[in-house]
């Protein structure tokens, strides 16, 4: 599958820089050098976002997220160069080739508990716009683990794809990132589980 990755190493209007996505989109592109596309800083307009998304299976976000859940819970989402790009305009997008979303931003699953199952979360509405398997976060990241994640996550990702070329079966997503969180609680420790406990998959 093709993987298209969203970057945004500094957000205007944000002054929360994410020097590490630059990193994180590298240990990716190691893996699937032939079939990336990067869309970094000022390439990732909206309106470019979207319209690569209906080419590609696989979508990384590496930048900030926000959710919306007391207001309008469509109105979750991603900070991009020069807009966010909210779960209601993914969602009104033909996403024909969607099979993997990997939410590389902070607190992409979490949820609220004044809500019903607390299930109103940027995971959960990316899995309603289509895409079969999600990778997000519990509550806030360290933007140094992006890289560690994504190069064991990915790595352990390519395995799987070429077992399933000849083999059939499933992407295994979340095998992949069972792996690629061992990495990064072996590179870490394992008392600093407040950094390697909030990644998650949803879906097949």
């Amino acid at each position: 599958p093709r993987v298209l990755i969203v970057s945004q190493p500094n957000t205007p209007g944000l002054n929360a820089p994410l020097p590490c996505t630059t990193y994180e989109a590298d240990e990716i592109c190691k893996h699937f050098l032939s079939s990336t596309r990067h869309l970094a800083h000022e390439e990732a307009t909206m309106d470019a976002v979207i319209d690569a998304m209906k080419r590609y299976e696989c979508i990384h976000f590496a930048c900030h997220g926000v959710q919306n859940p007391y207001g309008d819970p469509t109105k979750s989402a991603f900070f991009l160069y020069d807009k966010q790009l909210d779960l209601l305009r993914i969602a009104g997008t033909a996403l024909k080739h969607a099979e993997l979303a990997v939410l590389s931003a902070c607190q992409t699953a979490k949820g609220e508990e004044e809500l019903p199952e607390e299930a109103v979360h940027l995971a959960a509405g990316m899995l309603a716009a289509g895409f079969q398997s999600v990778v997000a976060t519990m509550w806030s990241i360290n933007d140094s683990d992006g890289p560690v994640l994504a190069d064991g996550f990915y790595g352990e990702l390519k395995k799987n794809i070429e077992k399933r070329s000849t083999e059939g079966g499933e992407l295994r997503a979340a095998y992949a990132l069972h792996e690629a969180v061992r990495c990064l609680k072996e590179k870490i420790g394992e008392e600093h589980f407040a950094r390697w406990v909030p990644f998650v998959h949803f879906g097949s």
